[in-house]
C-alpha cells in the first residue's frame, strides 16, 4: 500500500485569468517548508426535540478554504508571492533587474495552487487562492522563511496532477546570516530579533451558493506591523517613541549588490515600552511597532527584489 510522505510531496502553482477558474498549461514548482492549505467542513449539531435523548444526525456547515504556507525566501521564486501579495511588480533593468513592489494596490491577482501526494496518487487544486498576509521574522541565525496566510474560493481533488510540465527556478535562498536592520537608511545596533507582518485583511464575500463556495475575498484596509527587541544601549528609540517621531524602518537581505530583497516600511511609530530589569544580564526592549502610509512616497510599504528574473507578468 502507497502511503504518502511529505518528503514527495509538491506544491505547483499559477496566476489565474478569471477568479476561481485554475488555469489550463504549465505550472509552476513552488520550493515550500509546510502547507495546511486545504478544505475544511465542519458539522453543526441537531438542535431538534422529540425525538428522544439521542440526538439527531448533525447537517453540515459551510466550506472554507484557507490555512497557512510556509515557504523559503528565495532570490526568484519569491518573486511570485509578492506578486500575489501586494500586485505586480514595476520592473526595471536589462540584467540584473530590479522589481519594486508597492503596497496599496486596489485589486490583487489570485493564484490556482495544486498540493500533490503523488504516492496515493491525489492532487488537491485550491482555485482562486488570493495571499491574506505574510509573516517575517529576522533572527541572528537560521533559513529566512515567510509564513503565507491564504484564503481560497474552493477545492477540487484529482488522481492527476493538473499541472502539466512544471517550470522550476534554480534555488538560491536568503539565509538570516544575510539581513540587516536600517533606521532612516543607518544601520541599527544592538537587534537580538524582529518580525514583520504585511496584512491585506481580506474579507470573504460569503453569499448564498449551492456549492458552499465563496464569491471572493476582498482586500480591505492594509496593516503594516512588526516589533524589533533591542539590547538597551542607548536612547535613540525610545526618544522617537516618546516624542511619536516617525522614522523609517528597511529591513533587506543582501547577497550581492545584484542579488538582494528589501522591505522598506516608510513611516513607522514606535511605543514607548517599559525596561524590565529581571536578572543581572542585559536589559532589552521589545518595540510593537506599526507602520502608516507616508507621503513621500505616498505608501506605506515597497519591496525591491534584485535578481535576474527578466519579468514576472
Amino acid at each position: 500500500m502507497a502511503r504518502a510522505y511529505g518528503a514527495n510531496a509538491q506544491l505547483l502553482g499559477k496566476f489565474e485569468t478569471v477568479y476561481g477558474t485554475p488555469p489550463s498549461g504549465n505550472y509552476i514548482k513552488f520550493p515550500f517548508v509546510s502547507t495546511d492549505l486545504g478544505s475544511e467542513q465542519g458539522l453543526i449539531a441537531s438542535d431538534l426535540l422529540g425525538q428522544g435523548r439521542d440526538p439527531s444526525q448533525p447537517i453540515r456547515d459551510v466550506i472554507r478554504v484557507e490555512g497557512n504556507v510556509v515557504v523559503p525566501v528565495d532570490l526568484r521564486n519569491f518573486g511570485h508571492w509578492l506578486k500575489a501579495l501586494l500586485g505586480a511588480p514595476t520592473t526595471t533593468g536589462t540584467g540584473p533587474y530590479t522589481h519594486t513592489f508597492a503596497s496599496g494596490a486596489a485589486s490583487l491577482p489570485s493564484l490556482a495552487l495544486e498540493v500533490g501526494m503523488p504516492e496515493v496518487p491525489i492532487f488537491f487544486t485550491e482555485a482562486g487562492v488570493r495571499v491574506n498576509s505574510a509573516q517575517f521574522t529576522f533572527a541572528r541565525s537560521g533559513a529566512a522563511n515567510a509564513t503565507l496566510n491564504c484564503i481560497a474560493q474552493g477545492e477540487a481533488d484529482a488522481g492527476v496532477t493538473g499541472g502539466g510540465t512544471p517550470t522550476t527556478a534554480s534555488l538560491t535562498r536568503f539565509n538570516q546570516f544575510q539581513a540587516s536592520i536600517k533606521k532612516d537608511g543607518v544601520q541599527l545596533g544592538n537587534i537580538t530579533g524582529a518580525q514583520l507582518t504585511y496584512s491585506n485583511n481580506l474579507e470573504r464575500i460569503e453569499t448564498i451558493r449551492s456549492d458552499g463556495k465563496i464569491d471572493g475575498a476582498d482586500p480591505t484596509i492594509a496593516a503594516l506591523t512588526g516589533n524589533i527587541e533591542v539590547r538597551f544601549a542607548d536612547t535613540t528609540l525610545i526618544d522617537a517613541a516618546t516624542d511619536n517621531t516617525p522614522l523609517e524602518l528597511a529591513f533587506a537581505y543582501t547577497i550581492d549588490a545584484d542579488k538582494s530583497l528589501t522591505f522598506t516600511a516608510h513611516e513607522v511609530y514606535l511605543p514607548k515600552p517599559k525596561l524590565a530589569i529581571s536578572g543581572p544580564g542585559g536589559v532589552q526592549a521589545t518595540f510593537d511597532w506599526q507602520a502608516a502610509k507616508a507621503t513621500a512616497p505616498a505608501r506605506m510599504l515597497t519591496v525591491v527584489l534584485k535578481n535576474d528574473v527578466a519579468s514576472y507578468a
